[in-house]
Order: structure tokens, then sequence, then C-alpha cells
């Protein structure tokens, strides 16, 4: 063979191994969970691959696993998915462990800390605290709100009734006395209707959600975050009477609620259960619009009411989309970003459905008017606080699932046993991770 031959047939190799990487390039896969804000996620990427010839699917599995193969992936370094859209408590894994490709750069260029929500850049994307290290570009804003009977609120001699028991018009709750008022109020057993509706599973974070908000509402917290200090913080006075509310608030909700979640909570409004039920507010489309709740019409919300001392607070839920440091195709996956970030697309991203976190969109009148939940969405991202980001959170979790399901759904002990049990659990994580300095 002749040296130009030779060099037109690797020439011809090299041509047809760059034609095969560019092929590859062109499909990106981000993993999700398997809820509607996916769906709704599939339908713009659609839009970035029209416009880009960039085919980017959304592969997502139910939440019961989400975790569990997310992380089992990072485990083996797998290069299955390009981008992952990881719970708020796993920035602190996805940072230190390595599974997450640093966009602090990405985030200095583009100012994005200015562009979206403070709670969402600080609950989505920093880690460790206040280090201006970025992980994550927040995607979907979610908050534990609430939805509520309005058409029963709004009954003539409900009203009369209320007014008449509790010396005050019945509304929208401004505090937890007035919620605990309310959901006593409509426990009717013999009618069955109930009060509320409760998150009250302990297999991942739903009771957890809704504890943590009530303790933050009543002056309480779950440590100090950049020392782990948790004794006298977590078993605190503010935090054990936080506790006692949720576990007051529990005698009211319908029969069989030792395990309910987002589905459950939903089925309370649409199946006349409850008053008032709690929820994610990614999980209220379903219930204002009538194909899936017969009662959408007479459906409100409301954002989490105020603690007694004035405090309010509500669970951060949501998510962050990080770049898998495992990926091949990094640089096409930051090209995604870069488009995702768009004022014009974070605003076709709040038109699909999808909860942004650009501040922009979300002071809008257009956005707040949008739906009928919109603007309680609005108030309660700004008055988020979240769990334990640390990577060691998921022991942190079930150790909080231990402790505190026990006493709530069953009234084991007491709130302060089930909350100094608590504080030793995780001190003795804290010291196993080396945290104390």
């Amino acid at each position: 063979m002749s040296k130009r031959t030779f060099a037109s047939l690797m020439a011809g190799v090299a041509m047809t191994i760059a034609g095969a990487s560019a092929a590859a390039a062109e499909e990106l896969t981000i993993f999700w969970a398997e809820w509607d804000p996916a769906n709704y996620l599939q339908e713009l990427v659609n839009i970035y691959s029209k416009e880009t010839g960039v085919k980017v699917t959304v592969e997502t599995t139910p939440w019961s696993d989400f975790q569990t193969k997310t992380f089992r992936e990072f485990a083996a370094k797998g290069s299955t998915y390009d981008m992952v859209v990881g719970d708020s408590q796993w920035v602190g894994a996805g940072a230190t462990d390595g599974h997450y490709v640093d966009l602090s750069d990405f985030f200095m260029k583009n100012k994005l800390a200015d562009k979206f929500l403070p709670a969402t850049v600080a609950g989505y994307a920093e880690y460790p605290a206040g280090s201006k290290k970025y992980w994550s570009i927040p995607l979907e804003g979610d908050a534990n709100g609430w939805a509520y009977r309005k058409d029963w609120f709004e009954d003539p001699k409900e009203k009369e009734a209320f007014k008449k028991k509790y010396g005050y018009d019945l509304d929208v709750p401004k505090d937890y006395k007035q919620l605990r008022d309310i959901a006593e109020f409509f426990y009717r057993p013999d009618q069955k209707r109930y009060g509320v509706a409760l998150y009250t599973d302990n297999s991942y974070d739903a009771m957890a959600m809704g504890v943590e908000q009530t303790i933050f509402s009543y002056g309480g917290d779950l440590g100090d975050y950049a020392t782990y200090k948790v004794d006298g913080i977590t078993n605190s006075k503010e935090s054990i009477e936080g506790l006692k509310a949720y576990k007051e608030l529990y005698k009211f909700t319908p029969p069989g609620w030792a395990k309910a979640f987002f589905l459950e909570n939903n089925q309370a409004i649409t199946e006349n259960l409850a008053a008032m039920s709690m929820n994610y507010f990614a999980f209220f489309p379903a219930l204002a619009n009538p194909a899936t709740n017969p009662n959408a019409k007479g459906t409100g919300f409301f954002a989490n009411p105020a603690g007694p001392t004035g405090k309010r607070f509500a669970a951060l839920g949501g998510q962050g989309i990080s770049i898998v440091s495992y990926s091949k195709k990094k640089e096409a996956a930051m090209k995604f970003l870069e488009w995702f970030i768009k004022d014009e697309t974070q605003k076709k991203w709040a038109e699909l459905g999808g909860y942004t976190c650009s501040t922009a969109v979300l002071k809008s009148a257009e956005f707040q008017n949008a739906t009928p939940y919109n603007k309680a969405f609005y108030d309660s991202m700004l008055m988020v606080k979240d769990f334990w980001a640390t990577p060691e959170y998921a022991e942190l979790l079930t150790s909080m699932n231990q402790r505190v399901y026990p006493f709530v759904i069953s009234g084991k002990g007491t709130a302060e046993e089930a909350l100094n049990g608590m504080t030793k659990d995780w001190e003795a994580t804290f010291k196993k991770y080396k945290r104390y300095k």
C-alpha cells in the first residue's frame, strides 16, 4: 500500500470516527422522576431539539426508586445519563462525591444568582452554603402548600356555625391556631368529612417535610447547617411545640391516614374527604383541572400559615438540573443549559406547567394570575426553608422518620423524647462523618 493510499484510508477512518462522535453528541438524556413536571420538561426540550437538531430525552422512573437508581448509576460512574434533575438534598453528595460537574463559572458568567430566586439558588444549586460554589441550575421550584375546599368555606351555614363556635370568620387560616380550629370544625366522621390531610408517609421525605415546616413556623429549626450543631436546636422548646402542633393536626385526618403522601392528599380533595390538604405545589395542577378533580371549581389554594410568633415558612421541595460528571457529552449538555436559562425559555417552561425559578417570570402578573395556585406558589417560594443537604442527608432523614413517626401516628412517648432521640442520632451521624472540627 502506498503512503498516499494509506493516508487516504486513515483520513477516511478519522472522518468516520468524527462523524460517529458527532452523531452521538446529538443525543442527550435527562433523568428525572416519573410525574407531570417531567412530561412538561419533555415538551420543553422538544423545542430545543427542533431548534438545534439535538435529540433530548427525559427518561423517568417512579419516585419510589428514583434515588436508588440514580445513586446506583453514580456509584458505577455510568454515562447513561448526561443530566439529572436531582432533589435539593442531593446537592451535597453530588458535589462532594464528584457526581456533579462544577457549574460555578457558568453561574457567575451568566449572573444566575441574580436571575433566579435566592431561595432556589441556595436550595438547589449552592454547596456548601455561602460558598458560591454551584452544582445545579434551578429547574423545578416547589414548596409545601395547601389546597382547600373553598366551596365548604364559603357555605353561609358553615360560616355562621364557625363564627358562633370560634368567634371569628371562617376563611383561609392566617396562623396555625386557625388551621387547627378549621381542621377541628370540619372533622365530622359521622358524615365522612374530615378536617385536614397531612403528609404521614415515612418512607422518604413526606412526613419530614410536613413536620419541618411546622417546626420552622413555630420558631424551631433542624440545626445549624454551617457548624452541624443540633443539641439545643432540633430539640429546643420551639421545635418541640412545632412537633406537638403537627400531631394535634393529625387527630383530624381521615381514617387510615398513617402512610399518606401526594397521591392520597390529592384524593382527599377529589373524593370529598377533607376540608384542607397539604401537598407540594407540583401536584396542584390536577386539582385545578375539572378532568381530574370533580371539585375543581370549589378548590382553592393557600401558602403555609404563620406560627404563634408570626414566623412563617414552607418546606422547600423541587429540584435543580445538574450535568453528570461521568457523561461523555458534557459540552453538549452545557450548550443545553445555556438555552435553558434564557428568559424566553423560562417563560415557556412556566407556560407548559413547569415551576420556573426565574425571578422575573415569577414576579409577573401574567404568571401569578395564570392559575388559581400560582400566587400562593410565589408567596411560598419567598419563605421556603430546606432540610439538610449534607451528603449524609439520607441517614438524617431515616432517623427523623424513625423518631417522629411513632409519636405523631401512635402517640408513643412525647415530642421532647422524639426530638431528643433524633438529636442524639444526628450528633452520632455527624461525628461518624467527622463534621465537627
